[in-house]
């Protein structure tokens, strides 16, 4: 983060809220149930934040995301189960073979636009599923037992990285640079800025912690199967975007967390559970079109609450 003013509160309050969840999870205060929500809470957050550079900064319309979660859940799953290595040495190559992943679809397909764009990530997920299902080394159709590594310490710690990262990258120079490719790609290009090289770059960031969320992910639920990763679950994350509004990090948290919550918390209705969800969505696009925060950030709205009436630029 750029500034020390927002730097060090977003990392007192992120302690604070690690610290008092971990000792309620300690003192068990926290079931299992409850544990698992917010690790999944954080899991979706992480892919939802990492889609939004993707969407939401650079404005390539990418549709393959549980493409890189299904590499990064393979991956580091092969590393634990079957190489007996260490959890964190499998997130990281989960998440690096996941981004260079990234960088072979990204390369020739960013060159296209829209809905061609669209198309052409969801074919490399589709075709991403279809390896994993076919292979027998993993499980193939049957899927593959993978022991719960996952722990709320090693969730927040990725969300935390996640969100510093992607922020930093977004008020650096680069994030900047792609933000004016989303805005207009052809003045970008015509003032000099190298627009493949951002996207791409962008592409492969999304992908590395997509493939961290994929690790966190595949050694949460004791067992992955290719139909885990299908076009649904791109849709899914893709919703977490939107909702929360295109532009806003902010929005993509909240929307991953609300989503989250009321999908867990109407697994007990199988029957009316998507037609509650559905429901929620549209009430919610209806009377918030550009999404929960449009195009603003939480500070955003700090700073609109300290503008006293009449005064600055902002004020009405």
């Amino acid at each position: 983060m750029k500034k020390s003013k927002q730097f060090w509160p977003f990392v007192v309050g992120a302690l604070l809220i690690y610290i008092v969840v971990q000792v309620l999870i300690t003192n068990g205060m926290l079931n299992q149930f409850y544990s698992n929500t917010l690790i999944f809470i954080a899991i979706n957050i992480i892919l939802a934040v990492s889609l939004h550079l993707v969407i939401g900064i650079t404005g390539q319309f990418s549709i393959g995301h549980a493409g890189f979660l299904a590499v990064g859940a393979y991956i580091s799953a092969i590393i634990t189960m079957k190489l007996d290595l260490p959890f964190i040495v499998a997130i990281i190559v989960g998440g690096l073979v996941a981004a260079v992943a990234g960088l072979i679809v990204g390369i020739p397909s960013l060159r296209l636009k829209g809905d061609y764009l669209a198309i052409a990530t969801l074919g490399f997920a589709e075709i991403i599923r279809i390896v994993f299902l076919n292979i027998d080394y993993v499980g193939g159709a049957a899927g593959m037992q993978v022991s719960k590594l996952t722990t709320w310490t090693y969730a927040f710690v990725c969300l935390f990285i996640t969100i510093l990262v992607i922020v930093n990258f977004t008020n650096s120079r680069h994030g900047i640079a792609a933000i004016s490719v989303r805005e207009n790609e052809i003045a970008s290009d015509a003032m000099g800025i190298n627009t493949t090289y951002y996207k791409v770059v962008a592409f492969a960031i999304g992908s590395f912690f997509a493939g961290v969320a994929g690790a966190l992910f595949s050694h949460n639920f004791y067992i992955i199967q290719p139909g885990q990763f299908g076009f649904l679950k791109s849709f899914d994350i893709l919703i977490f975007v939107v909702l929360g509004g295109l532009g806003s990090l902010s929005g993509a948290v909240l929307s991953a967390i609300l989503l989250t919550v009321v999908s867990t918390y109407l697994q007990g209705y199988p029957e009316t559970r998507m037609i509650i969800y559905s429901l929620v969505l549209i009430i919610v696009m209806l009377y918030r079109p550009k999404g929960l925060m449009g195009t603003m950030e939480i500070t955003d709205y700090f700073k609109l609450w300290r503008t006293p009436k009449g005064g600055g630029q902002n004020g009405k």
